[in-house]
C-alpha cells in the first residue's frame, strides 16, 4: 500500500455549506443528492481529523413559497413550517451530519441580512432605481431575453413575467475585474469555471434589484420600510449568519444552476460589505430522470424519503454517490436497486458474510497484511481531495473486487488458512474506514462486528487478535418484480450465458465474435448455489479464459470437462462473485427456465474456431 499523506493528523477548520432550500413542497431527490455529497465530504474531512462545521437549510423568504401557499389556502408561516419540518426529517433519515440547521425567517439571519444589506447602502453601492425587464418567479431570478431558452427560463421550461416596478440597485456592474481574478482560484470544475468566465467577459455585469415593492413576505428592507430585500440577497447571506464563528467557508456546494448567484453576485456583495471571500465552490451537475432535469416545477420528482424508507439510507447514499460529482447523471429507482444489488450486496456484503463466517469457524492468525498493499489509499486521498467522490468509490470498490479475488484464489474454507483470513479481516476494517463517509451506518455495523475505531490512522494500523463472529447479512438482495413487457429478456436472469432468442440489429450483430471453445475445469464457486466457475480453452490466439455461468442446475461439473461451446469473446469482463468472468456461453433456454443447453458444434471442432 501506497505510504499517504500526514494530512490525517491536521486540526485546521473546515467550514462546508449547501445551498439552502425552497419550501414550497417536498424534497425531491436532487436535494437528498447535493445534502449526501456535502455530508461524504464533511465526513471525510472528519476523517482526517479537522474541525468541520457543516451548514445547510431552507430558503423561507421566497416569493414562491408564499404563492404555493397562499394557492393551498394555508397561512404562509404554518405552510413553511410544516414543509420545513420535512426536509429536517430527510436529513435525520439520510444521516446528514449537519452541525446547524439554517432557516432564513430566524431572528438571527434576519438580523444579519439587514445589517449587510445596511452596510452594503452605507459605502454608496445600492442606489434607488426603477427595473424594467423579466422575472422568472421560479428561479426568483431577473432574465435578459438572451438569457432565455425559446422564450422560456432554461431552469423552468416558463416563460418569466414582465416586471416594472420601483427598486434598489445594487452597483454589481463595478466588480468585474475583481471578480475575474477572484474567480480564477474559485470554482470547481474548470468547466463551470470557464462559463462564468466567459459570460463575464463578453457580456460583462449590470446592476442588481436588490429590493421588492409592496410584498408581504420576506425579509424588511433596514433603509425603507416600503420594500422587502430581494431573496437572493437575503438568502445567500445565510452562509455567513449561520457560520458560528466559521467564516470563510472552505467550500460552498451548489448545483450548476444557481453558479451565477454564488460566483458572482455573493462574493460581490462581500466585496462591497468588506468582508473576507469563500475559498471553494463546487458545482455539480444534475440528476437526470429519462435525460431531464429532476426538479419540483418540471414534476418529474422522486421523493428521497420513500426511498429511505423502502430500502435504507445507506442504499440511498451509495447509489447516490455513485453519479458523477461534476457531470449530469441519470438517476431512478431502477438504478438504485442495480447498485444495492450488484455492488453493496454482491461485492461488499458478500465478501463480509463469507470471510467473517469463514474467521468464525477457523479463526484468525495475526500476520503481515500483504494483501492491503494493493490499495490504493493514495489515489483514494487524491480523488477525494479534488471531489471525485465517484472515482474515490470505483478505486475502494476495485480493492474490494482484489479481496473477493483473493478469497477464491486463495480458498481458506478448503485451507483453513488463519494467516489468509487475518488479511482478508485486516482488509475488511480498512475498506470499511474508507466508506465511512459515504455509507456511515454499514461501516458503523462492521467497526462493531470487528472491534476498531473509525480513525484514519487505523487504515494502516493492524487489527488486534479477537475472535470473530458471522456477520448479520449487510444488504439483502432487493427482489425485482419483472415488468410484463420485459418477459421476453426473461432468461437474462442466467448469468454468464446469452440466449438466442434476443433481438439485436443487424450492425450491433456483426460486432459480436463467436468462437468455439472447450471446457478444461468446472469449479464451484464457494457462497455461489447457480454459477459455476469454468476454464475455457479458446486456442493459440484467444489463449484461456475464466468463465462465471449459472448453469450449475442443469449440468454437473463432470459432465462438461471436454465438453465443446460457442462463446461471445469480445464483451467487456465483468465481476461475479469477485471473479472476473472474461466472456459467455450461448445456449438454448426453455420459456420457463426448467431447461437450458449449451450450444455446441454439431462436429469436433478445434478450440478458438470462428463461429458465422
Amino acid at each position: 500500500m501506497e505510504k499517504t499523506s500526514k494530512t490525517k493528523k491536521s486540526k485546521k477548520k473546515f467550514y462546508i455549506t449547501t445551498a439552502i432550500d425552497y419550501v414550497n413542497a417536498r424534497p425531491h431527490i436532487g436535494h437528498a443528492y447535493e445534502k449526501t455529497l456535502a455530508d461524504a465530504i464533511a465526513r471525510w474531512h472528519r476523517l482526517l481529523g479537522e474541525e468541520v462545521w457543516y451548514l445547510t437549510g431552507t430558503d423561507e423568504n421566497a416569493q414562491k413559497n408564499a404563492q404555493v401557499a397562499k394557492e393551498k389556502g394555508i397561512p404562509i408561516k404554518k405552510f413553511i413550517d410544516a414543509n420545513t419540518a420535512v426536509f429536517i426529517e430527510l436529513c435525520k433519515k439520510l444521516s446528514i451530519s449537519n452541525d446547524d440547521f439554517i432557516r432564513t425567517t430566524e431572528t438571527r439571519h434576519i438580523k444579519v441580512a439587514q445589517e449587510i444589506f445596511k452596510k452594503v447602502y452605507d459605502t454608496g453601492e445600492i442606489y434607488k432605481g426603477k427595473y424594467e425587464g423579466l422575472y422568472c418567479t421560479g428561479c426568483e431570478a431577473y432574465y435578459t431575453e438572451k438569457d432565455l431558452v425559446n422564450g422560456k427560463c432554461p431552469e423552468h421550461n416558463r416563460t418569466p413575467e414582465i416586471m416594472s416596478e420601483e427598486t434598489y440597485f445594487f452597483k454589481l456592474s463595478k466588480y468585474k475585474e475583481k471578480l475575474i481574478k477572484f474567480i480564477s482560484g474559485y470554482i470547481i470544475p474548470e468547466s463551470k469555471k470557464n462559463e462564468i468566465l466567459s459570460r463575464l467577459r463578453e457580456e460583462g455585469l449590470k446592476d442588481l434589484c436588490v429590493a421588492r415593492k409592496n410584498l408581504d413576505w420576506g425579509i424588511d428592507s433596514p433603509i425603507d420600510k416600503k420594500f422587502k430585500i430581494y431573496v437572493w440577497f437575503d438568502a445567500l447571506i445565510n452562509y455567513y449568519s449561520g457560520a458560528s464563528g466559521n467564516w470563510p467557508a472552505d467550500l460552498h456546494v451548489v448545483g450548476k444552476g444557481i453558479n451565477w448567484f454564488h460566483s458572482v453576485i455573493w462574493p460581490a456583495m462581500l466585496m462591497s460589505a468588506g468582508i473576507d471571500l469563500p475559498k471553494k465552490l463546487l458545482v455539480h451537475g444534475y440528476l437526470n430522470l429519462e435525460g431531464q432535469k429532476i426538479s419540483k416545477s418540471l414534476g418529474n420528482v422522486i421523493d428521497p424519503i420513500t426511498l429511505i424508507d423502502k430500502y435504507s439510507s445507506d442504499s440511498v447514499r451509495y447509489s447516490l454517490l455513485r453519479c458523477s460529482v461534476f457531470e449530469d447523471s441519470d438517476y431512478s429507482e431502477n438504478i438504485l436497486i442495480q447498485r444495492h444489488n450488484s455492488e453493496l450486496a454482491d461485492n461488499l456484503g458478500n465478501l463480509v458474510s463469507r470471510v467473517s463466517a469463514l474467521a468464525e469457524k477457523y479463526g484468525i492468525e495475526k500476520t503481515d497484511n500483504k494483501l492491503l498493499k494493493k490499495l490504493k489509499l493514495k489515489e483514494i486521498e487524491k480523488y477525494m481531495q479534488n471531489y471525485e467522490l465517484d472515482r474515490a468509490l470505483n478505486e475502494i470498490f476495485a480493492f474490494i473486487d482484489v479481496c473477493n479475488e483473493y478469497v477464491q484464489s486463495n480458498k481458506p474454507w478448503e485451507t483453513h488458512d488463519k494467516k489468509i483470513l487475518y488479511e482478508l479481516v485486516d482488509s475488511i476494517k480498512s475498506i470499511a474506514i474508507l466508506l465511512s463517509p459515504f455509507i456511515p451506518e454499514t461501516s458503523e455495523k462492521i467497526a462493531k462486528l470487528l472491534g476498531f475505531d473509525i480513525k484514519f490512522e487505523n487504515i494502516e494500523k493492524q487489527l488486534s487478535y479477537r475472535k470473530i463472529k458471522k456477520a448479520e447479512i449487510l444488504f439483502k438482495k432487493i427482489d425485482v418484480e419483472e415488468k410484463k413487457e420485459e418477459k421476453i429478456n426473461k432468461s437474462e436472469k442466467i448469468e454468464g450465458i446469452i440466449k438466442m432468442a434476443d433481438l439485436i440489429k443487424y450492425d450491433d450483430f456483426k460486432k459480436v465474435e463467436l468462437r468455439v471453445g472447450t471446457i478444461k475445469k468446472a469449479e464451484d464457486i464457494e457462497g455461489a448455489d447457480k454459477l459455476l466457475k469454468l476454464e475455457v480453452d479458446l486456442g493459440k490466439e484467444t489463449g484461456k479464459r475464466t468463465i462465471c455461468a449459472g448453469i450449475k442446475k442443469y449440468y454437473k461439473k463432470e459432465d462438461i470437462i471436454g465438453k465443446q461451446i460457442v462463446v461471445v469473446v469480445n464483451l467487456e469482463p465483468r465481476k461475479m462473485r469477485g471473479l472476473e468472468s472474461q466472456g459467455m456461453l450461448l445456449a438454448a433456454v426453455s420459456s420457463d427456465e426448467s431447461s437450458v443447453i449449451l450450444l455446441s458444434p454439431d462436429k469436433k471442432a478445434e478450440s478458438g474456431w470462428k463461429v458465422q
